[in-house]
């Protein structure tokens, strides 16, 4: 059975590591000491660590584990935006010291906030990763590594008419958590290596529609759609993929 690391057990990377129970030897990383005691308890592999902003005046340690594993999934965000370039570069050092120079199948989970909020339909060529500071660093460092841009994370409590939300007539760029585990999943079983791939849901309706629809409202309006929308057709076509969730008005039922 195939080893599994988890960097970052958040929202995320909790249920992530639910879908791949069973199938994998799952090792984790927490940031408190009580979440991993707990987490031990269930039956995880699990450690502490987090990854300062700053320059630490020894190497951060590397994990114990890295050299026993197959795959790595790194949920930790290693985006530039509310950070300087350099406290990005620190965190990174960090994360690289902690993981080595781990050779297995490697995901990191980015985002599709690296595309501008402008109308548009954007591809991966549209920002090539050279240009996101945080891809471009850790491709670097590990040619291999799959860069997985994701949407807004849905499902489960997380529903859009739970949030404070503007711009209702704006299309969503939305995945629901079970699509993400099954891309993993497929990328797992195929060993892709040094793709990109944008995952969003391939339906886009705006704002108000998913709302309404979750909150069982009759919505028949038709508008002018506005915004961006993140394309994950090259997903698609190279992974043969079926999203389980293609609409975002039916992520909660």
């Amino acid at each position: 059975m195939k080893k599994i690391g988890i960097i970052g057990y958040g929202w995320l990377g909790e249920r992530i590591a639910a879908s791949m129970r069973g199938k994998y030897i799952l090792h984790t990383t927490t940031t408190s000491q009580n979440k991993a005691d707990e987490l031990s308890a269930q039956g995880l592999n699990t450690v502490v660590a987090a990854f300062p902003d700053y320059q630490l005046t020894d190497p951060y340690l590397q994990w114990a584990e890295i050299n026993t594993l197959d795959i790595l999934i790194i949920t930790i965000p290693v985006s530039e935006k509310g950070c300087c370039i350099s406290s990005l570069y620190n965190r990174i050092q960090n994360l690289s010291s902690f993981i080595g120079d781990f050779k297995g199948q490697m995901f990191l989970m980015s985002s599709t906030g690296v595309y501008p909020d402008i109308s548009k339909d954007f591809t991966e060529e549209d920002v090539p990763l050279e240009q996101v500071s945080g891809e471009r660093m850790l491709r670097n460092k590990y040619p291999h590594i799959n860069i997985l841009r994701l949407g807004g994370l849905m499902g489960d409590n997380r529903l859009l008419k739970n949030y404070n939300v503007s711009n209702l007539d704006h299309a969503v760029n939305h995945i629901h958590y079970s699509d993400i585990s099954a891309v993993i999943t497929k990328m797992i079983e195929k060993e892709t290596k040094s793709k990109l791939y944008n995952v969003t849901a391939p339906i886009h309706p705006v704002k108000s529609q998913v709302i309404n629809a979750q909150k069982n409202v009759s919505d028949n309006e038709e508008f002018e759609v506005k915004g961006k929308r993140v394309i994950s057709s090259k997903l698609i076509s190279e992974l043969d993929y079926t999203f389980q969730y293609p609409d975002p008005r039916a992520f909660h039922l």
